[in-house]
């Protein structure tokens, strides 16, 4: 790393000793100033909802965006007292359900996909599976050098490997896997290309089929994996559980709903944890989806 990246990466160590409560406080004013000034997230978490949850009536739906927005901020903050402090999160995990399911998956040595969606605090789970057993995730590769740098000697501790988001990548995995390896797939990114559209929350979404295809083939063990952040920064709680068999199902279609069925699961109890500031629900080229409820929303990238 260069001088400057060094000062920075030095700043970030010393901030991330500052207690966890802080940073959730400082994360809940970040959500706050969010709401008040309309800002993006909070659009695209309204437009979200506003298909998602058509159960609700105006207010309730109004209270839940504003725990999503608070809940947005905490996750944007948070990291930084995460980052490069490794012994005080993995000592501040209270409790881990479904801890079995995992020990049995890296015990059988036939490989492991983490099914992890963006829900609650995901920076945790890598500091939790690292300290057990090295295991690869994908990343976007940052436009600079230095940033790269940066973000893996923050996350020194985490993923043991990184594959780039590409077609070699993916092969990679492939291998890595079949070698009875680690890895742990956010399922909910909306992909640029090989998807399929099946329902989430009852409405169409573009949906990976990178995941099934990937169990099918391999016949690694499938986890669903999310930490869950407990209220007034009293730590978190892991969560493994089984998704449905129909994951694996040689039609894209059954196995993408039930790889979504399962993520929903998972956000049905923490459900003001998800990203819901992410455009899940956005169209691709060629995708025959409209984009008319963000659009409406005032939010148009």
């Amino acid at each position: 790393m260069r001088w400057y990246t060094t000062l920075l990466y030095g700043l970030l160590w010393c901030i991330a000793r500052l207690p966890m409560r802080l940073f959730h406080a400082l994360g809940a004013a970040l959500g706050w100033l969010f709401w008040v000034t309309n800002d993006r997230k909070r659009r695209v978490i309204e437009a979200n909802l506003a298909l998602v949850r058509p159960d609700l009536d105006g207010r309730a739906r109004r209270r839940l965006a504003r725990d999503c927005v608070r809940e947005c901020g905490i996750a944007l903050v948070e990291a930084f007292g995460i980052w490069t402090n490794a012994q005080r999160t993995l000592a501040r995990v209270r409790e881990v359900r479904g801890e079995a399911l995992f020990d049995a998956a890296l015990a059988a040595r036939k490989g492991l996909i983490l099914c992890a969606p963006h829900l609650g605090s995901w920076e945790v789970a890598n500091y939790w599976i690292g300290a057990r057993t090295p295991f690869a995730t994908f990343y976007t590769q940052p436009g600079r050098a230095q940033v790269e740098a940066l973000l893996r000697r923050l996350r020194e501790g985490g993923a043991s490997i990184q594959f780039p988001i590409d077609d070699a990548g993916v092969r990679r995995v492939y291998r890595h896997v079949s070698g009875g390896g680690v890895v742990s797939i956010m399922p909910d990114h909306v992909p640029r290309s090989g998807g399929v559209i099946v329902p989430f929350f009852g409405v169409p979404a573009l949906t990976m089929t990178l995941l099934p295809r990937l169990a099918r083939r391999t016949g690694a063990k499938v986890l669903m994996l999310f930490v869950e952040r407990l209220p007034k920064a009293r730590g978190f709680r892991i969560h493994f559980r089984e998704p449905p068999a129909a994951l694996t199902d040689a039609d894209p279609l059954a196995a993408c709903s039930a790889l979504n069925a399962a993520v929903e699961g998972c956000v049905r109890d923490a459900f003001a944890q998800y990203q819901w500031n992410y455009k899940r629900f956005k169209a691709r080229p060629g995708s025959g989806l409209p984009d008319d409820a963000y659009i409406a929303a005032g939010v148009r990238t």
